[in-house]
C-alpha cells in the first residue's frame, strides 16, 4: 500500500512538471529552462530510487540499505528539487483559472511569511537537525518498521525538512543571511558526523528489529549498523561540506564585486 501511494503522488508530480515545462519550453530561455528540468528529473529518479526500486525491500532487512535510502531522499533527491525550482513549472499544468488561484495563495502574507521563517538558514538547519535525530531515536525508529504510516511520515519529514534546509542555502539572496548559511551547512555537517559515528563505534545495535535479518546478505547486526553510520558519516559530510564552500565561494565572488564596485565610484567621483 506504501508504495502504491508514493509511486501515485511521484506519478502525478512528475506528470504535470513535465506537462509544465512542455508549455514553459516556449516561453523561456532554452539553457535555463534545460538546466531546471534536468535537475528536477535528477532529482525525482533519485526519489523514485529511494521509495520505489528494490532498495526500498532490502531496506526492510539492512540499516545500511535503509541509510542509504534516506540519504538519497535528502542529499541528493532534495538539493536537486530545490535547485530546479519546480512549483512555477508545475503551476504551467494548470489552466490560467487554477494557475491564478493557487498563485494567489502561495502569494498570501501568512503563507510566504511562514516560509520566509522556516527558510531561514538557522531556522531550517534547527528544523532539520531536530527531525534527523528525532528520527533516530531507537523506540522511534523501531516504530517506523513496523508501521507503514509512521515509517510514510518519516520519509515525508526527511524530505519536508531537507527542502527547507536545501533552500535556504542554495536560493539565499540576501548577504546578510550568507554568512548564516554558511554556518548552518557547517553544523550539519558537524552533527550528522558525530550521529554517524556513534553509530559506528556503537559497542551495540540500536534497532533490534534487524536482528539477524542482515545475515541473509552476510552482515552481522554491528556490522550493518557501523556500515549505516558510515555512510551517514561520509558521504553526507563531503556534500554538507562542498555545499558550504559552494556558498562560501560565492560570498567571497559578491564581496569583491562589491569592493570593486566601490573603488570605480570613489576614481570616477575624483575625476
Amino acid at each position: 500500500m506504501h508504495e502504491v501511494v508514493v509511486g501515485a503522488l511521484l506519478g502525478t508530480v512528475g506528470a504535470m512538471y513535465a506537462r509544465g515545462a512542455s508549455v514553459v519550453a516556449g516561453r523561456s530561455a532554452q539553457a535555463r529552462h534545460g538546466l531546471s528540468v534536468a535537475c528536477f528529473a535528477a532529482g525525482w529518479l533519485a526519489l523514485a530510487l529511494a521509495l520505489l526500486s528494490p532498495l526500498d525491500e532490502i531496506a526492510e532487512q539492512l540499516f545500511s540499505a535503509h541509510m542509504v535510502q534516506h540519504e538519497l531522499i535528502m542529499i541528493i533527491g532534495a538539493p536537486l528539487i530545490v535547485i530546479a525550482r519546480p512549483m512555477p513549472t508545475i503551476l504551467w499544468a494548470f489552466s490560467r483559472r487554477w494557475r491564478r488561484a493557487i498563485g494567489r495563495l502561495i502569494h498570501a502574507h501568512a503563507i510566504r511569511s511562514a516560509w520566509h521563517r522556516a527558510t531561514g538558514p538557522f531556522a531550517a538547519c534547527l528544523i532539520h537537525g531536530v527531525v534527523i535525530w528525532t528520527w533516530h531515536i531507537p523506540s522511534l525508529f523501531q516504530l517506523t518498521l513496523h508501521s507503514e504510516v509512521v515509517h510514510a511520515v518519516q520519509h515525508f519529514s526527511f524530505f519536508g525538512s531537507a527542502v527547507l534546509f536545501w533552500w535556504s542555502v542554495i536560493h539565499v539572496h540576501a548577504r546578510s543571511r550568507r554568512g548564516t548559511a554558511i554556518i548552518s551547512l557547517f553544523a550539519t555537517a558537524i552533527h550528522t558526523s558525530v550521529l554517524g559515528a556513534l553509530l559506528t563505534f556503537s559497542p551495540t545495535p540500536w534497532y533490534p528489529y534487524y536482528g539477524s535479518l542482515g545475515g541473509r546478505w552476510g552482515l552481522s547486526p554491528i556490522a550493518d549498523q557501523q556500515l549505516a553510520g558510515l555512510i551517514m558519516w561520509i558521504p553526507a559530510s563531503v556534500a554538507y561540506l562542498v555545499a558550504c564552500l559552494s556558498v562560501a565561494y560565492r560570498y567571497l565572488r559578491e564581496s569583491e564585486w562589491t569592493v570593486a564596485e566601490a573603488e570605480r565610484a570613489l576614481m570616477a567621483a575624483a575625476q
